[in-house]
């Protein structure tokens, strides 16, 4: 590229995506690793505003991962601190339910009890008064657990007060479009703004957690090694009768459902294995997925989703569709069969200094902190220093 920068980076770090996982990314380097000059780049208009907030806005304790134990063991370790961490956005005042099938399931009831003894998640039977709004002929047991919810509102604030306190420098409705060698082991970002002028921010680090757009970059940047899927996923938002107002519900571990909370908008969500993906593709370099959900007509199969719910809670057939959510939904093509969420955490040989970063839940972001502890990253400040010999006791 002939336009690129000779110079040493004027950049610690570019992050690319105001997401939840770019900006606490953003904040950690600033906080924990001293970084001083760091630019986030989000295409949106705010922070937060795709996947971190078109999801089930659900804080995992495990139970949802019945054939992945690392991922629901990590999901008992990642609560607590997240719940510490961010009181302000966690929901706590509802009762949280799974039921576990007797056809078509994965696991038995039984099964069920013996992988929450493993991981060690609380489960209590739930009463004959939760029991009744299930259909018993369908469903095998009922059990109280604890979990919780997310406010994505809060989580945004949260991020918007942190990135300006420790000078993050945030540019919204901007666009990352190639990651490129420079000159002095600098990186090279070309981005662009909504009118369409370009620039070249030159960097130290560059971490691209842009989710679903990982591979969506030109120049030298090699894409991801691991595989991923791509899918048009669909979050109906319901209004609950006040039968189901106080509640949480799974129903595990096949083509069920599952029905939240989502405090943002004071509804519930409610998402079904068969009917919440719509349309899903391998992902590949210049295809871009959220041109794609742009383009998607968005034809809700809400009907679908409550008829087959209501044979298992009838009293989900008082509901009222309100909205729904349309997002592109990314995972790992390795975890299809186990439903695992690892996070992905890939740093690019061909480009010293860019991380790739994808999380499958909110609580994973202490993965990818433990994963960075571990990374050898500092300041363009203290390498100046280091050079002429100044060295802080």
């Amino acid at each position: 590229m002939s336009h690129l920068d000779p110079h040493p980076p004027s950049q610690d770090a570019v992050i690319i995506g105001g997401g939840f996982y770019g900006a606490a990314i953003a904040v950690y380097l600033a906080r924990q690793r001293g970084l001083k000059r760091i630019v986030l780049i989000e295409r949106e208009p705010a922070l937060l505003m795709r996947a971190s907030y078109n999801n089930q806005a659900r804080v995992h304790n495990g139970y949802h991962y019945p054939r992945s134990f690392t991922t629901a063991y990590r999901s008992r370790v990642n609560l607590p601190k997240f719940i510490r961490d961010w009181p302000l956005a966690i929901k706590k005042d509802f009762t949280k339910l799974y039921a576990i099938s007797r056809r078509n399931s994965k696991v038995t009831a039984k099964q069920f009890e013996r992988f929450c003894q493993q991981i060690g998640a609380d489960i209590k039977p739930a009463d004959s008064m939760l029991r009744d709004l299930f259909e018993p002929r369908l469903i095998e047991d009922v059990y109280l657990v604890e979990e919780y919810a997310f406010d994505t509102t809060q989580l945004a604030s949260w991020a918007e007060r942190e990135l300006k306190e420790n000078g993050v420098q945030v540019r919204y409705q901007t666009r990352a479009t190639a990651i490129s060698k420079g000159a002095q082991g600098a990186l090279q970002v070309v981005v662009e703004r909504h009118q369409g002028e370009q620039e070249v921010l030159s960097s130290r680090y560059v971490f691209n957690c842009t989710y679903s757009s990982l591979n969506q970059f030109k120049g030298d940047f090699p894409g991801v090694s691991t595989g991923l899927k791509q899918e048009i996923t669909e979050m109906a938002l319901m209004q609950m009768p006040p039968s189901l107002e106080g509640l949480g519900v799974t129903v595990m571990d096949g083509p069920f459902f599952s029905m939240m909370p989502f405090p943002a908008r004071g509804l519930h969500t409610l998402s079904h294995v068969r009917y919440t993906p719509h349309l899903s593709w391998s992902d590949q370099q210049g295809l871009d997925p959220y041109e794609k959900l742009r383009h998607y007509k968005r034809d809700t199969r809400v009907d679908r989703m409550v008829r087959d719910v209501g044979r298992y809670m009838p009293e989900v057939l008082k509901a009222k569709y309100m909205d729904s959510l349309f997002e592109v939904k990314t995972v790992l093509l390795k975890n299809e069969g186990d439903d695992g969420r690892p996070i992905l955490f890939e740093k690019h040989a061909e480009l010293p200094g860019c991380y790739s970063v994808l999380g499958g839940k909110i609580d994973n972001i202490y993965d990818v902190f433990e994963t960075l502890e571990a990374e050898n990253i500092t300041s363009i400040d203290d390498q100046e220093k280091t050079k002429f010999g100044v060295v802080n006791v």
